[in-house]
């Protein structure tokens, strides 16, 4: 039986919702902490990848593809294979050169940005990809979608002048806040993530003390709240970490801001300033909702599998009460599905309809098609809350339904 809908009655575990509800699954053949993902998870994958998309693009992103594979100088180069070598998959000899799956995407950004000469009036440019990267987690660590050895990362670099750096930074994390209250998530806090002892950060002083007093810039003018803490941050410099908690207690980091002065050196990145000589970009580094794996972990968790309706893998589901109705309610969900819905049918064939009404508890919109409402043209509908607004004609329900879609939220219902 699935998870309670009461929030406080039970703890959702991602895994266990993720079987019941068909969404992804693992197979030790395909290899442990790589999950595949079944035609239901795949809808709210790609629809939570096409709302960031769309985000970016009107925030001013330009999207790009890049490899994920890369020559082991690229991570020499970037400090990835002195720093973070551990956390790395193996080289893999192709003739005369080792070759290694990417663990990051920024030291690709960093070769795109060089690839053009750019001016200070493109500024700032900033650059987005939903790309693959792959860790090297120990087995004992996997789990579910939260700890994988292939990672999808909703990821994006500002390259920026110094002076656009912190107005860039405050810029992303407005746009994390925007996109957890679209996908009705909030943080638990806000984590300044600073270096610590020993070699695994790039050992130069004033490079963090710049990158950090940014980052409390951007921080105290935000007025956000924020908790600072040693041996968090990246290689390469601080960050803004975005934490979410499980129902169980546990912490993660979801969204990150970094502003970075580490890689534009070690790649000489440069623009062309109003003086006409060459000068140092600042790179931001930014992630709305982190790796999608973990966001649909927590989505899962945080909503029981009952998804804001904008996310919902079937948004509608149509329910005849007996077969003559069939016909309108196929009717109805093909309407549905040309205007963009995710709709079906659950005919009788499966179940009385209380049967066929418990098995879609967690679709956001029902319908049942009777006699009645088949012959006027009318639907009954009922909320995934409980509640049952008035008989209306059918389109006027598509028409609502499209537009609490299109406004995104957790909300249900706009009775107007």
């Amino acid at each position: 039986m699935l998870a309670s809908q009461t929030r406080g009655a039970t703890m959702y575990d991602h895994r266990r919702l993720g079987r019941e509800l068909d969404l992804f699954d693992t197979d030790p053949l395909m290899g442990a902490g790589l999950p595949y993902w079944l035609p239901d998870g795949a809808v709210v994958r790609h629809t939570l990848e096409e709302y960031i998309r769309d985000a970016e693009r009107r925030a001013g992103y330009r999207h790009v593809y890049s490899p994920a594979l890369g020559k082991r100088e690229l991570y020499e180069t970037s400090g990835h294979w002195e720093h973070y070598g551990d956390d790395m998959f193996p080289p893999m000899d192709v003739g005369a050169e080792q070759v290694l799956l990417r663990p990051s995407l920024c030291p690709h950004h960093a070769l795109i940005y060089r690839s053009r000469s750019h001016s200070y009036r493109e500024l700032p440019l900033r650059m987005a990809e939903l790309g693959g990267m792959y860790r090297s987690e120990l087995s004992g660590v996997l789990g579910g979608l939260t700890r994988v050895r292939s990672i999808t990362l909703n990821d994006a670099h500002i390259f920026c002048t110094l002076e656009q750096a912190v107005e860039e930074a405050g810029a992303a994390l407005e746009l994390i806040g925007r996109a957890y209250a679209d996908l009705g998530i909030r943080a638990a806090r806000y984590r300044l993530s600073l270096p610590g002892e020993g070699g695994k950060y790039v050992a130069d002083p004033e490079l963090w003390r710049r990158a950090t007093a940014l980052l409390r810039e951007v921080l105290d003018g935000s007025g956000i709240p924020y908790e600072a803490a040693d041996g968090e941050a990246a290689f390469y410099g601080p960050k803004i970490d975005v934490q979410i908690t499980d129902p169980a207690g546990r912490e993660a980091t979801l969204s990150t801001v970094q502003i970075d002065f580490h890689q534009p050196e070690r790649f000489d990145l440069h623009y062309i300033g109003p003086d006409g000589a060459k000068h140092r970009p600042v790179m931001v580094h930014r992630s709305i909702i982190g790796s999608v794996e973990r966001a649909v972990a927590h989505l899962l968790e945080e909503h029981g599998g009952a998804f804001p309706p904008w996310l919902a893998p079937v948004q509608l589901m149509v329910l005849p009460v007996g077969e003559e109705q069939s016909e309108a309610a196929h009717a109805l969900a093909g309407r549905a599905r040309e205007r963009g819905l995710r709709a079906e049918v659950a005919g009788p064939e499966q179940g009385t309809l209380a049967a066929r009404i418990r098995s879609a508890r967690l679709v956001p919109y029902q319908v049942v098609i009777g006699g009645r409402e088949a012959a006027a043209g009318l639907v009954a509908p009922r909320l995934r809350d409980g509640s049952r607004p008035d008989t209306l004609p059918g389109d006027e329900l598509l028409r609502r339904i499209g537009d609490r879609v299109a406004a995104r939220g957790p909300g249900l219902w706009d009775p107007s």
